[in-house]
């Protein structure tokens, strides 16, 4: 069984995303909610019936949506009960991660985006795996803005660029990057970041790419959108961004005790990036929003040797 809680609004980017709400309720609503199921019933028994895991995940970030519904599969098959929840804010979730009210955060970026978070609350949380090499933020603009090829070249272009560079969630690790170490490192406070959601940004993206407009946004990779729009990510020579890093399969203090197989499955489970693209391309792209599950099990189908087997395959 799978309960997803979530708040999903359609927005007017081409290729299909999600925007979560409601972070500041998380707290005093969400967390509870989920954390009544997550450990109540698990424990007891020897094998995995009966025991709920929560994943936790910020949805827009389709990196943890996608590999949040491709665990979710997995421990289903393992006779595990999986539940979603949702969150509008990274410090929130690392926030439920440490108190135990989330199990698992799916896809989390722990050595440089998110290393104060980890600071807080590292002393609360098991790395299960680092699963997926090669992780890095950026600055990008569209292909046709040919003449700015790094971040350098932005200094003293405001003007051009409306004065704005669009960026995601104010609670970002990308944001906080972006806002204290890129923009002053390059001398770029001309420019002003503008935060709200990726969902919004997207759609700034997708308003531009089609008017043929310049404009400068905050990317990712591994991210679907960095194949699925024209742009090009701005080399970073000073390395402001930092370097590149490891995703990781991060969980509550104690979850290797209280689920064993689930912890030791997850503990195995890397991926490749051409495993990796292909996954987040079939949840993003290829279905439609509300089919994520369908999704993993025909990417499931089409590489059956991506995950390890399952306990007593």
């Amino acid at each position: 069984m799978t309960k997803r809680t979530s708040l999903w609004t359609p927005n007017a980017v081409s290729r299909r995303t999600a925007l979560v709400g409601g972070g500041a309720g998380l707290m005093g609503l969400g967390l509870a909610a989920c954390g009544s199921d997550s450990g109540g019933d698990g424990g007891s028994g020897d094998g995995p019936e009966g025991q709920t895991i929560t994943l936790g995940y910020i949805a827009s970030w389709t990196d943890g949506l996608s590999t949040a519904y491709l665990l979710d599969n997995r421990l289903t098959a393992m006779g595990y009960t999986v539940e979603h929840q949702t969150i509008a804010d990274a410090a929130l979730l690392y926030a439920g991660l440490a108190q135990g009210d989330v199990n698992v955060y799916p896809s989390a970026w722990p050595e440089v985006t998110h290393a104060k978070y980890m600071e807080e609350y590292g002393d609360d949380i098991e790395d299960l795996i680092g699963y997926y090499e090669g992780a890095k933020l950026n600055l990008s603009v569209p292909d046709y803005v040919d003449d700015i090829q790094s971040i350098e070249d932005l200094k003293g272009q405001a003007d051009r660029f409306g004065g704005k560079i669009y960026g995601i969630e104010p609670g970002a690790g990308l944001t906080d990057a972006t806002q204290n170490d890129v923009i002053p490192g390059y001398g770029l406070d001309d420019f002003e970041l503008v935060t709200s959601s990726t969902p919004a940004m997207l759609t700034e993206l997708q308003n531009a790419v089609d008017a043929e407009e310049d404009i400068v946004v905050t990317l990712w990779s591994p991210f679907w959108a960095m194949t699925a729009f024209p742009v090009r990510p701005l080399e970073d020579p000073d390395g402001l961004f930092g370097e590149p890093e490891t995703l990781h399969h991060l969980a509550n203090k104690g979850f290797s005790e209280e689920f064993p197989e689930a912890a030791e499955w997850i503990s195995q489970a890397k991926m490749t990036d051409e495993q990796f693209g292909s996954l987040e391309d079939m949840v993003v792209n290829q279905f439609d929003e509300g089919q994520e599950a369908e999704a993993v099990e025909k990417w499931l189908e089409e590489n059956p040797d991506a995950m390890p087997p399952l306990p007593g395959e």
